[in-house]
């Protein structure tokens, strides 16, 4: 008797005319066909879940879905560091108050806000301005923003001016309010420039305060200019 199952010219015309049951397929290659099956949905899966997901998820995949866990992670790694770089700023940007919740509030995961209010025929204001234009410039991963302050706060005082808000995902963390803050027209760009890395809005390369280097020179000037004890005894000598 022939075999149903044998590949034959004979066999196949039997099998599409329904006279022989289809050819049985052999256990192995079903086992094979069902885990193509399951790893397809596993995969797809993984396509679904983000970097977090991924991370959450991990615990409920065997040991088999480990490099294809793996493999997902570092696509979504790179989406993420790829996303990342377009978050680059580099422009000191003026907003009206009806753009400060999307600007602010809303700015993004992971990002950081430099708000400065101002008012124009400032002078501290102006000078303010121009150093936060180069910091914006330096760090462009830091959104640096400014804006009229009657137009984000109504009868926002004058006295307050120049305001600096630090948000970093929204949150306010930081705040330097009045011209006393800033120490007036002295103001370098580098001293503001550390103030904001203090508050953790920019990661600066400074490696101290400008304004204890400016403070210890300024002593330093001024002892060195003050007369010695051995000067002092010889000035009383003379009289």
């Amino acid at each position: 008797m022939q075999d149903p199952n044998e590949d034959t010219e004979w066999n196949d015309i039997l099998r599409r005319k329904g006279i022989l049951p289809p050819k049985e397929t052999p256990k192995e290659d079903e086992e094979e066909e069902e885990l193509a099956l399951k790893q397809q949905s596993i995969v797809k899966t993984y396509e679904d879940m983000s970097l977090d997901e991924l991370d959450e998820n991990e615990d409920e995949f065997g040991e088999d879905d480990e490099a294809a866990i793996e493999m997902y992670k570092q696509q979504r790694l790179a989406q993420w560091k790829a996303t990342q770089l377009k978050n680059k700023f580099g422009e000191l940007d003026e907003i009206s108050g009806q753009e400060y919740i999307k600007e602010v509030n809303k700015a993004g995961e992971g990002i950081w806000v430099v708000l400065h209010l101002y008012k124009q025929g400032i002078p501290l204001c102006t000078l303010i301005n121009q150093h936060l234009s180069q910091l914006a410039r330096k760090f462009p991963q830091t959104k640096f923003l400014r804006s009229i302050s009657t137009t984000c706060i109504p009868n926002y005082p004058d006295r307050n001016l120049p305001t600096i808000f630090v948000y970093h995902e929204g949150e306010m963390k930081a705040q330097f309010i009045g011209p006393l803050v800033f120490g007036g027209m002295n103001l370098k760009v580098e001293e503001l420039e550390w103030r904001l890395s203090e508050s953790g809005a920019v990661k600066t390369d400074l490696e101290e305060n400008p304004k204890k280097q400016i403070e210890d020179k300024l002593m330093s000037s001024i002892r060195s200019s003050l007369p010695t004890r051995k000067d002092s005894e010889s000035e009383d000598e003379d009289y």
